[in-house]
C-alpha cells in the first residue's frame, strides 16, 4: 500500500476523580481510498489506549489495517471505539494485533462498551476479521458492529468468543455479554443479529438449544451479491471442522456458525472457511 502520512491525534487523558477508579478510554479511526493503482490513507486517527498498525502488504495484496488496544484487555467500566471507512473501489482487511481479554468486572459498575463500525463505499470490499475474545469468569461487556455498505460493496465479518481460558483449563461460568450486528446496504437494514447472555452461562452453554457443552463460539456472514451460490463450497469445508457449523443462505447472504470445545478448534475451524470464503491467506497477525 502507499500510504500518505498523517498526523497522529493525541488526547490528555483525563485524570480520575477522588475515590473513582481510572478506566481505559480509546478511540482510532482509519480511512482509505483509491488513487488509481494505488491505495493511500484518508484519515488516520488514534487516541487514548486505541492505537492502529499498518503492516506493508505483500506485492499484490490489499491493505491490512491491525487494531490494538494497548490497555492490555479490558474491563469494567472501559470504553473503546474503532472505524474503518474503506472508500470507492478499495479492497482492505481490518483485523486484530491479537485475541482480547475481556477481564473480571469489579461488582456494581457498568460493563465495558466496544463501537465497531465500518463503511465501504461503492465496489468496495472489507475482510472484518478480528481475532477472537476470550470472555474471563464475571466479565462483562456490551459491543456493537455497524456496518454500512454502498449497494455494490461487499463485507466478509467475523466475531468469535471463547468461554475462559480454555487452553488453561479455565471456563467462564457467570458473565455478561450482548453484542449487537447491523448490516445495511444503500441505507437498507439487510442483515441484524445479536447475542444476549447475563449469569449463569455454563449452564445457559450446556443446553441442547444453545451450545451443548461447547465453550467457543463464532458468527461468520459474508454479504455481497451472489453469497447464496457460495453455500456449497462452504459445506465441503464443513464436513472436516472439529466443532459444529451451520451454513443457511438468502439471497445476498450466507451466514455460519460455529461452535466448538476450544478456541484453538474455533480458530481451525474458522480458518478453513474464511480461507475458502477469501481466496487468499488469512491476515499475518493470526499467525504470530
Amino acid at each position: 500500500m502507499d500510504g500518505e502520512t498523517l498526523p497522529r491525534a493525541h488526547r490528555a487523558e483525563p485524570a480520575a476523580a477522588p475515590g473513582r477508579m481510572q478506566r481505559a478510554e480509546g478511540r482510532a479511526r482509519i480511512g482509505f481510498r483509491r488513487d488509481g493503482p494505488h491505495v493511500r490513507l484518508t484519515e488516520f486517527v488514534q487516541q487514548g489506549c486505541c492505537k492502529i498498525r499498518l503492516p506493508r502488504p505483500e506485492p499484490g495484496m490489499p491493505p491490512d489495517a491491525v487494531l490494538l488496544n494497548t490497555a492490555g484487555g479490558i474491563t469494567s467500566g472501559d470504553v473503546l471505539t474503532y472505524e474503518a471507512a474503506i472508500g470507492d473501489g478499495v479492497d482492505a482487511t481490518v483485523t486484530t494485533q491479537a485475541a482480547e481479554r475481556i477481564y473480571r468486572a469489579v461488582p456494581g459498575a457498568a460493563p465495558a462498551r466496544v463501537a465497531n463500525s465500518v463503511s465501504v463505499g461503492a465496489g468496495g470490499h472489507v475482510d472484518w476479521l478480528p481475532q477472537e475474545t476470550i470472555l474471563f469468569d464475571r466479565s462483562a461487556i456490551s459491543r456493537s458492529l455497524d456496518v454500512d455498505l454502498a449497494e455494490d460493496a461487499t463485507a466478509l465479518l467475523l466475531e468469535a468468543y471463547v468461554f475462559g481460558r480454555t487452553a488453561m483449563g479455565e471456563r467462564a461460568t457467570t458473565l455478561t455479554l450482548a453484542d449487537r450486528w447491523r448490516v445495511r446496504r444503500a441505507g437498507r437494514l439487510v442483515y441484524a443479529d445479536g447475542i444476549a447472555l447475563d449469569g449463569d452461562v455454563a449452564s445457559l452453554m450446556a443446553r441442547g438449544a444453545t451450545a451443548g457443552g461447547q465453550v467457543a463460539i463464532a458468527s461468520l456472514v459474508l454479504v455481497a451479491p451472489g453469497a447464496e451460490e457460495r453455500l456449497g463450497t462452504v459445506r465441503e469445508r464443513l464436513e472436516t471442522c472439529i466443532g459444529e457449523v451451520g451454513a443457511s443462505a438468502l439471497r445476498g447472504l450466507l451466514s455460519l456458525r460455529f461452535l466448538a470445545p476450544s478456541g484453538q478448534a474455533l480458530r481451525r475451524d474458522l480458518e478453513s472457511v474464511i480461507l475458502a470464503l477469501r481466496g487468499r491467506p488469512m491476515p499475518r497477525v493470526w499467525s504470530c
